[in-house]
């Protein structure tokens, strides 16, 4: 049995885990915080140090010290290029031209790909999640920023340049709030984990009634979009605008996509799912409500079925496609 080392890096976490090749569990599963403000060098000493330690705990669980290992497949947020393996830019961890793929590598002695983030939370759940046995598939990713990933026949869309299903950077509206990727009005400046935290914030200062503070001991600079999903599960009304014009903004740019690509399935994964139907209800009708009627009766709108690993599940799907032509 071959198995393959899954690196999901994102702006706040790392997740490792060690798949056999088929993709029928997950070993030696790693979660730690990314180093961002230590730098890249930093970054990269944390995934080869978990790496490690799922290979570790994955003859643990296997009960044997003999792995069979083929190489690790990394996911980093993008742009990047796979062919060279270099990221070319993120703004949510402040890489520029960074050759993420061999400085894991040469660390490692493994042989590695690099893929975007989102297209494998995407191929992860086409391969084992939400989206298996389709061939058209859009899926995002919302967490610390918005990344998006599109599989058309089976296969994941690159584009010319590796560019393709970089969805939280659509502009929905070109006069709106800053993005990090120094353009206004991004999708992810609105519906991102800190954007919707912030804009809770934003409206409790302009004097809007909200038990908001009450959950993070009037200390603001804690408000996360979690504790904007609680306060709106728990009935708190700015919460609930807010998570509601979450899934207004999200429905525009999901019902773009469905004019566009006429997918089958929709997958939208990431910390957002905690908000449940009252994020998915409001976000369907707002896709309905803007698509074309045909496309939007062929398509289905879920979220993800692998929290948490979705990102694992596809690095090593892209590994697969990478150096082997096939999932």
């Amino acid at each position: 049995m071959r198995l393959i080392v899954g690196v999901d890096l994102g702006g706040t976490n790392i997740v490792v885990g060690t798949l056999p090749e088929d993709g029928s569990a997950v070993y030696g599963h790693q979660l730690q915080p990314t180093p961002v403000a230590e730098g890249p060098d930093a970054v990269v000493g944390r995934i080869v140090e978990l790496i490690g330690k799922s290979l570790t705990a994955t003859k643990r669980e296997l009960g044997t010290d003999d792995l069979n290992l083929a190489g690790v497949g990394i996911g980093s947020p993008g742009p990047l290029n796979t062919q060279t393996g270099i990221v070319v830019m993120t703004p949510n961890l402040g890489w520029r031209n960074m050759p993420l793929r061999d400085r894991i590598a040469d660390a490692t002695g493994l042989a590695a790909t690099l893929e975007n983030d989102a297209n494998c939370a995407t191929l992860g759940e086409w391969w084992r999640g939400a989206a298996q046995g389709a061939q058209h598939v859009v899926g995002l990713t919302v967490g610390t920023g918005i990344g998006g990933g599109v599989v058309l026949d089976g296969k994941i869309l690159h584009g010319a340049s590796d560019v393709a299903g970089e969805i939280g950077h659509m502009t929905i509206d070109m006069t709106g709030r800053l993005c990090k990727c120094g353009n206004y009005g991004c999708l992810e400046a609105y519906a991102s984990g800190p954007n919707i935290a912030a804009r809770a914030v934003e409206e409790l200062l302009a004097g809007a009634v909200t038990k908001l503070p009450d959950y993070v001991g009037g200390d603001l600079d804690r408000i996360t979009a979690q504790v904007v999903y609680e306060a709106a599960r728990d009935g708190d009304e700015l919460a609930l605008d807010v998570v509601r014009d979450t899934a207004r903004v999200l429905g525009v740019g999901i019902a773009t996509l469905v004019n566009i690509l006429n997918p089958e399935i929709v997958v939208v994964a990431g910390g957002v799912t905690l908000a449940g139907d009252r994020l998915f209800a409001p976000l369907r009708a707002e896709v309905k409500r803007r698509a074309f009627r045909p496309a939007v009766d062929a398509c289905r709108i879920v979220p993800g079925a692998l929290p948490g690993t979705a990102g694992v599940y596809g690095a090593v799907a892209s590994f697969k496609q990478q150096k082997w032509g096939a999932v």
